[in-house]
Formats: structure tokens, sequence, C-alpha cells
């Protein structure tokens, strides 16, 4: 495996509740590939994982693309965050590969595609983050 700056840094809660690890990046490329658990708990009536779990897991990706771009010199926080749902999402195990597009001084533009096992695509999103200084924002 890859060493990446997000070695340096704790997992927070949320990401370990969504079962969170990095499988694969390519920091130069600002580009990572993140494995998630689709628990049972996650599920709607219908037995598919909740759209906003599927959003979580897609933000939970983007963001740390452009940190680990940056060799952890910086952090973004969401600004505007567009999910489009393509099928749904049966629980088990989920990939998130998510690419950073533009990467500026204050504002940083992310994608993301969310698969299942198979390789069906459930989701793609995009997002706007304000890019913070690392050492300042994870105090």
């Amino acid at each position: 495996m890859i060493r990446t700056a997000l070695d340096d840094i704790p997992t927070p809660p949320s990401a370990e509740l969504l079962g969170w690890r990095l499988l694969d990046a390519s920091p130069k490329d600002g580009w990572i590939k993140v494995g998630f658990d689709g628990k049972a708990e996650f599920c709607n009536p219908a037995g598919f994982v909740q759209g906003g779990i599927l959003s979580a897991m897609l933000d939970d990706s983007m963001g740390p693309a452009a940190f680990v771009m940056s060799d952890g010199q910086f952090y973004t926080t969401t600004i505007s965050l567009t999910v489009n749902f393509l099928a749904p999402a049966k629980p088990g195990p989920l990939v998130v590969e998510a690419r950073v597009t533009q990467l500026g001084r204050s504002i940083a533009f992310m994608e993301g595609r969310l698969t299942a096992e198979d390789g069906t695509v459930l989701a793609t999103a995009s997002t706007t983050a304000r890019v913070l200084e690392a050492a300042r924002a994870l105090r």
C-alpha cells in the first residue's frame, strides 16, 4: 500500500462508522480509492443503503483526495455537494474512487464514483470545497 498524508492523522469517528479504509492512492494525480461497509443498519425499509449514507461515503472520499494531493497541507470543507443516484445499493462492500479536478488556493473541485462489489456504478458526485491550511483546521 502506498503511504499518504492520511497515515499521519487519526481516522474520524464518522469515517470509522462507515468502515472507511484506503484501498489505493495516487497522490500526485489527486486520486484515491476508498472501501466502505454497506451495513444492514444503514438500510432503508426497502433493504437498500440509504442515500444520505451513500452521500456521506462520497463526501468522505473526495475531501481526502485533496488532502492526499497536497501531501497533508490542505484540508477541505464542503461548500456544495451534488449526488446522482444511479442504482440501489445493496448491503455489502462498497467502493468510492475520488479525484481532484482542480485544487486552487481557496477553492477545490472534486468528483467521486461509488460502485458495488461487482462494479455496478451506484452513484456519482461532484463537490466544491473551501481550501484551508490543514495545520489550522485539524487542531
